[in-house]
């Protein structure tokens, strides 16, 4: 049903796009470096937007999502499939659709915010629906004891353990959004300039005119901005969170921020929370919190669903819409010859095994590295925060200086493409390996010390198995990345030539510059088939394996 629907959005938006202006005219880019704090101030604002509205919806879908079994069956399998589905691909058709409806800035700047959007929800949905689901007995008891009701068990239970969990995705999804945002910042369709004053359309202006000294200069000021990022955000959220973690035992080596300790002295901060933030809370435990009432220790039971004919009706009609909507694509995509389904045929098997190689890159450097960070406090102090600067930087603004180095040489776009991909995919498996690293009890890493067991017999009795729930995690979030970055990575427009190689990702943004919406579609669709397809037979069996066998019990 979810692949229906996503066919029949498409269809509509193909249809609705091939309506679009012919010409649009984009603005002037300036190069001069007076432009780039203000470019800058764009790019953040709009990554903002895009942050607040992931983090809305994924405090309200995981966790009904969790509480409520009867909307589970349908939520999560649905989250399941379009966290699957490859974002760029869609970027022109809703580009183009929206153009129609709205002004063309007007578009341009939501279909950027819904493309960085898409990019940051789904960890952090999945974040607050699995730390919502488990929350451990002994803390469910407890509300029950002291008769909580949902707003109280929100507050004082749910939340606080969610809250660790929150802050690492919302790390990797602010660095994820980076990409995308550049992606969307730089886009054009043909004759079609779609670009935003931004980081992204700075970088890529400078890329199209060979300016080096521009170039640097973006990458500078993105730098920049993930290290101030990294200082005034992240690390004092990362050292406040931990007061929230279950441990019988303080940790010796906290994350620290210097910044959060000003915060924590801070006069005005203390006068905000005494005289605006504490009413505030105490005002909404005066209305939500119901007194005295019973608080269920398991997830709540959904009521029956009353069927009666208006919801019949209402279901038959969208079903009808849906088979219209599918027919219709079915129609526009009979149109394509033969060649060009070969050719979707063979880029779906060259991306294919281009991801397989940067993952598998990706997984020789960040399993050691992981291990290491996770298990050695005092390496993790000096080489964390050099993780996360780095996870932050997109790849977009580093690949017109690969493509000065690599483009020359045998196979050289090639090389770029897969150094793209793991510049887009590597750091997702890294932090999770970090995080299963640095989950493994002490007193198993104490027991292999006592046995005096060989570095082999030590990974593979206690490391391997311990990290291989994350390592699976890591590695479907980093693959679908890769995916991603294939639209972008096979090609690529650089200092006025296009440079392009076979590819699935090369043959969408081919038909997005041509304007031929249904081999666009015909891609499209056979990369989402394709993702989806190899989650449900390859990695969710590996992921049914991880909890079944490898669960720290």
């Amino acid at each position: 049903m979810v692949l229906v629907t996503l066919t029949g959005i498409l269809y509509v938006g193909t249809r609705l796009a091939l309506q679009a202006p012919a010409i649009v005219t984009g603005p002037q880019i300036s190069l001069d470096a007076a432009a780039l704090p203000w470019y800058a101030a764009l790019s953040l604002a709009r990554m903002s937007a895009a942050y607040a509205l992931s983090l809305v919806f994924s405090l309200i879908y995981g966790y009904y999502a969790a509480r409520n079994r009867r909307a589970e069956q349908v939520m999560i399998p649905l989250l399941d499939v379009l966290q699957s589905v490859p974002i760029l691909s869609f970027l022109p058709v809703v580009l183009l659709s929206l153009s129609v409806l709205l002004p063309t800035a007007v578009a341009a700047e939501l279909a950027a915010v819904v493309l960085i959007f898409t990019s940051q929800v789904w960890n952090l949905t999945f974040s607050v629906y699995q730390s919502t689901r488990t929350v451990p007995t002994e803390l469910r008891e407890a509300a029950a004891v002291f008769r909580f009701g949902a707003w109280f068990r929100l507050k004082y239970v749910e939340l606080p353990f969610a809250a660790n969990g929150l802050v690492w995705n919302s790390v990797m999804s602010w660095a994820g959004g980076w990409f995308f945002l550049m992606a969307a910042e730089m886009f054009t369709v043909g004759s079609r300039d779609f670009r935003l004053p931004g980081l992204g359309s700075y970088l890529s202006t400078a890329a199209q005119a060979g300016d080096l000294h521009a170039i640097g200069l973006g990458v500078a000021t993105m730098i920049a901005i993930v290290v101030a990022l990294d200082q005034l955000l992240w690390r004092p959220l990362l050292a406040w969170a931990q007061r929230f973690n279950l441990e019988t035992v303080e940790s010796e080596h906290a994350p620290q921020s210097w910044f959060h300790d000003q915060l924590v002295r801070a006069w005005l901060l203390e006068r905000f929370i005494g005289k605006v933030w504490t009413p505030v809370i105490e005002r909404l435990d005066r209305r939500w919190q119901v007194p005295h009432t019973p608080v269920m220790i398991g997830r709540e039971k959904s009521g029956a669903a009353r069927r009666d004919w208006r919801v019949r009706l209402i279901a038959a009609a969208a079903g009808i819409g849906l088979l219209y909507l599918t027919l219709s694509a079915g129609r526009l995509l009979a149109t394509l010859p033969l060649a060009a389904w070969l050719d979707i045929a063979i880029g779906l098997g060259a991306t294919l095994l281009r991801v397989a190689a940067a993952l598998l890159i990706a997984a020789a450097w960040t399993i050691p590295v992981g291990v290491a960070i996770g298990t050695r406090p005092r390496l993790a102090a000096v080489l964390q925060p050099f993780a996360q600067i780095a996870a932050s930087v997109p790849a977009t603004a580093l690949f017109p200086i690969l493509l000065l180095a690599l483009l020359h040489l045998p196979g050289g776009l090639n090389l770029a493409a897969v150094l793209l991909m793991l510049l887009g995919s590597q750091w997702y498996l890294l932090f999770n390996v970090i995080a299963g690293a640095s989950a493994i009890p002490q007193d198993l890493r104490d027991t292999t010390a006592l046995l005096r067991l060989s570095p082999v017999e030590r990974w593979r009795t206690l490391l391997l198995p311990a990290l291989f729930p994350y390592a699976i995690t890591g590695a479907i979030t980093a693959v679908g990345g890769a995916w991603n970055v294939s639209v972008v990575a096979e090609y690529v427009q650089f200092a006025g030539k296009t440079h392009a190689i076979t590819g699935i990702g090369a043959v969408i943004s081919r038909a997005t510059a041509e304007g031929d919406f249904a081999l666009l579609l015909a891609a499209t669709l056979t990369m989402v088939v394709t993702v989806v397809l190899l989650n449900r037979l390859f990695w969710q069996p590996l992921y049914r394996l991880a909890e079944a066998r490898y669960r720290m019990e």
